[in-house]
């Protein structure tokens, strides 16, 4: 749809938007350009990570890391919605500052895949986005056959009914950051 700088330069970001009719059967996507932050807005989706499974409704965001494998199933027969491509740093909290520890998103809130992994042989296409194209891979072999996972490079979820605004309402109105969910910090302070 749009979007500014460069996949090839790991700088700027892409704004896409997705329709779907079918499931992802058999197959994936590992996207090396950048972290994907999709936005349902019609249809809930059903995530197969390598880490395991995420639900996603309309009212909900989820982020997939870059080089994260993921497929994706339909839980209606049609879906759609937006994804934000960055290319540059990953999705994190904004500084609270003076807000203090329990204003905008909570870090509780944001909710992991549910553990599951697939044991089976199948010809399995493994497409992988760089610099903006498309590659395909064929394997004998689910690649969500991962059995277990330790750490913080993963896939989440948000549920943006538990978001806490913050308000203003002696006169004007604050920053717009104010609203922010999350944020991907640029390498230039305050820019």
């Amino acid at each position: 749809m749009c979007g500014a700088g460069s996949a090839e330069q790991k700088h700027g970001y892409a704004i896409h938007i997705y329709t779907a009719t079918r499931d992802m059967k058999d197959s994936c996507l590992a996207n090396a350009d950048g972290d994907l932050l999709i936005v349902p807005q019609q249809g809930d989706l059903k995530l197969t990570t390598e880490f395991g499974l995420l639900a996603v409704s309309p009212g909900e965001i989820v982020v997939i890391p870059r080089g994260i494998r993921f497929s994706v199933s339909l839980a209606h027969a049609a879906a759609r919605g937006y994804v934000l491509e960055v290319f540059q740093g990953h999705f994190t909290l904004p500084d609270l500052g003076p807000i203090g520890a329990n204003g905008l998103a909570n870090p509780r809130d944001f909710l992991y895949p549910t553990a599951c992994f697939e044991e089976r042989e199948v010809h399995f296409t493994v497409m992988h986005k760089f610099q903006g194209e498309l590659f395909a891979a064929i394997q004998n072999f689910s690649p969500f056959n991962v059995v277990a996972w330790h750490g913080n490079y993963a896939p989440y979820k948000y549920d943006l009914s538990n978001f806490c605004p913050m308000n203003a309402v002696s006169f004007d109105h604050p920053d717009p950051s104010i609203f922010t969910v999350l944020t991907v910090p640029s390498q230039t302070p305050g820019g």
